[in-house]
């Protein structure tokens, strides 16, 4: 929760600063900028490949997809915390990872 709490103050100071829509005139021509876009966005998909695999419904995978290229790591973090505390006692790593078992 510190790694989501710590996330939330930096894009609040940075918010409060100026919008990512107002910085980015002056940030897309840096190289480097666009280097870590790219990798951040590869990094969302990656993660969404998990959550597409994971989810039964095209509806789910959809709002999963929205709310990753929208809220990047805070909403990867949510998907996470919620897929931990769906874990019974005794679940192991298995349970985590893979697809539960149709209801």
């Amino acid at each position: 929760m510190s790694i989501i709490a710590i996330m939330l103050v930096l894009t609040v100071v940075a918010s409060l600063d100026r919008s990512v829509f107002a910085a980015l005139p002056a940030l897309w021509p840096d190289p480097w900028f666009r280097a870590t876009l790219a990798d951040a966005y590869f990094a969302f998909l990656t993660f969404y490949a998990w959550i597409w695999y994971k989810e039964p419904g095209v509806g789910r995978r959809a709002a999963w997809l929205g709310l990753i290229l929208c809220l990047g790591n805070f909403a990867m973090a949510g998907y996470l915390l919620l897929e931990l505390r769906r874990l019974g006692p005794g679940d192991g790593v298995e349970s985590l990872l893979l697809r539960r078992a149709p209801a």
